[in-house]
């Protein structure tokens, strides 16, 4: 929409030019409408969250007596309640990671190279080599420890 535009005043006075600064900084229609829709939408929010409050505070004054009586019943039926659906969402995660696991290896095994299959084979031959390692070195020291023992016990 096209805005307005005023004729500049032409006053000598100080009153013409505050007129002026008014009619500058005047809202236009959209700005109008906008503040209309917030002003609206606002007190249609307020009012809802007072009712909701309303009828909080009644239904808790009038299931007061009823929710006090039937705790013993509520608070077994609660733990039950949550141990059940922790079991179940545990059961679910589990299962997923289980799912996970074995595209991995499917992956792993097909040498499509998953994520991580670079850290695996450098553990996997680190490990290796370690143990190549130990072998060597119980070879050595082994066969001197044998020795040793046939100086201390010649009949051994």
């Amino acid at each position: 929409m096209a805005e307005r535009q005023y004729p500049a005043a032409r006053s000598s006075t100080a009153g013409g030019s505050i007129i002026q600064k008014l009619r500058e900084h005047a809202p236009n229609s959209t700005q109008l409408a906008g503040l209309a829709t917030l002003v609206v939408s606002g007190g249609i929010l307020l009012l809802l969250a007072g009712l909701t409050l309303t009828a909080t505070v009644l239904s808790l004054i009038f299931f007061a007596p009823l929710i006090l009586i039937s705790s013993p019943i509520w608070f077994p039926i609660g733990v039950l309640i949550f141990i059940v659906v922790s079991g179940f969402l545990s059961f679910l995660g589990f299962g997923v990671a289980a799912v996970a696991a074995a595209s991995w290896l499917y992956r792993y095994f097909r040498g499509l190279h998953p994520v991580g299959s670079n850290r695996f084979e450098f553990a996997r031959t680190r490990i290796a080599d370690t143990a190549g390692q130990m072998k060597d070195y119980a070879r050595e020291y082994g066969g001197y420890l044998h020795a040793k023992v046939k100086d201390a016990a010649p009949s051994a």
